[in-house]
């Protein structure tokens, strides 16, 4: 009786995995037809990968890959013949194809009982992959403009990895020597890792996820003559977000080199170095960019730092010299004019502390006349800029200070 039930249980088991072979079977047989029901196909194939007997089997996941594929197609068919596409189905079709052809590929490449290794289905799976590899740009754009940045990114860098897979070494078809499209393709991919992190809902690990990405393909640029002023920039912005100030350094130090003259990555250089309160390395670097190009904004900065270390004689020389290349230059207009009034404040503070009488009108006289060495710089800033609060503040201090019939007019307008 036991002997009986052990062989029936066998016939079961037999019975099970020809049952599951068969679905492999069916499932490539339905690819085939004209209009296959694909997902009848999904549903046997699905089984098929749960089954023990099929599961790690090369021919399962290449037939997978088939009806993804067989997807892509028909609606890509529909596109050559000028008939409208439905774009969300052909694209999730193409997406689909090569997680299962990889995997049918690598059970593929498994030495058999001998020990020997006989693919079957590499030929077939590197020629789906090459006729499809151009696709996967217009999936990334189509997803891109979606605002899906990780499918964007992912049919992006799927393109850029296709030459670099094992099955196609050697083949010289493949080769990105020459290929124009790929230094281009992995920009793309940059942005959309990039833009990726901008987007609600996105969890904090898939922002650090993509700003790596980002880096990673914006490094890679670097050599490839590709909107090289961009890739800098982009590049330090990354950097700057993820507070990798030795790389951010490291590279606009780079961008100085490579393009000197675009002002971004000296600018950003020096405020780096002040932020750091590394103030000397900074003011070395302005001196040495201005002896090769005096620069109105570098005259201007360098100015702001004396008079940080309060040392305004050698600040108002600085906004001095910036104005003397461009006189309508407000920034520099402005901080002249500060250096002055907050000379004119301590001289008003200094005059109050004095007890006698005539040395006291003596001491204010001389801190109204420093306001008025403030006054016509504030007054040429507020004329450019006459929305800015800070100019308008300090005049109407200074309107106030100097009893000036101004006062009443700015004032106003501070309070509107």
């Amino acid at each position: 009786m036991k002997k009986l039930v052990f062989t029936v249980a066998l016939c079961l088991v037999a019975g099970l995995s020809f049952g599951q072979k068969k679905a492999v079977n069916a499932a490539k047989n339905e690819v085939k037809n004209d209009k296959p029901n694909l997902e009848e196909a999904r549903t046997q194939i699905k089984a098929a990968m749960a089954d023990p007997e099929t599961k790690d089997g090369a021919e399962t996941y290449y037939v997978a890959g088939l009806i993804e594929n067989k997807q892509f197609d028909l609606e890509r068919t529909k596109e050559i013949l000028g008939q409208q596409p439905n774009e969300e189905v052909m694209y999730q079709g193409l997406g689909g194809i090569m997680p299962y052809f990889l995997m049918a590929d690598s059970l593929d490449q498994l030495p058999d009982e001998k020990g020997k290794i006989k693919p079957k289905f590499t030929k077939d799976i590197k020629s789906y992959i090459a006729a499809n590899r151009p696709y996967y740009i217009n999936g990334g754009a189509y997803y891109f403009e979606k605002k899906d940045f990780q499918k964007a990114y992912d049919f992006f860098d799927t393109y850029l990895e296709i030459p670099n897979m094992p099955m196609f070494k050697g083949d010289k078809t493949m080769s990105i020597e020459g290929d124009t499209l790929y230094p281009q393709i992995k920009f793309y991919a940059a942005i959309a890792a990039s833009q990726l992190t901008t987007v609600d809902g996105v969890t904090p690990e898939q922002k650090e996820q993509g700003r790596k990405n980002a880096i990673a393909m914006y490094e890679s640029l670097k050599g490839d003559n590709y909107k090289g002023n961009e890739v800098y920039q982009y590049l330090c912005y990354e950097y700057e977000q993820t507070k990798d100030t030795v790389n951010l350094i490291k590279t606009l130090n780079e961008g100085v080199q490579k393009f000197p003259e675009e002002p971004y990555y000296l600018l950003s250089l020096i405020n780096q170095y002040i932020y750091s309160n590394q103030n000397d390395k900074a003011v070395e670097l302005i001196n040495k960019a201005i002896e090769s190009k005096p620069d109105a904004q570098l005259y201007d900065v360098l100015g702001r730092i004396y008079e940080d270390r309060k040392e305004t004689d050698k600040a108002i020389e600085c906004f001095q010299k910036s104005l003397s290349l461009n006189p309508d230059f407000v920034e520099a207009i402005g901080n002249m004019g500060r250096v002055y009034y907050n000379r004119g404040v301590e001289a008003q503070a200094a005059a109050n502390e004095i007890k006698d009488n005539k040395a006291y009108t003596e001491a204010v006289t001389k801190a109204k006349e420093i306001f008025k060495q403030a006054l016509p710089y504030f007054e040429k800033a507020n004329k450019l800029k006459p929305d800015d609060r800070e100019y308008m503040t300090a005049l109407r201090s200074i309107y106030y200070t100097l009893g000036m019939s101004e006062f009443e007019a700015i004032d106003k307008k501070l309070n509107e």
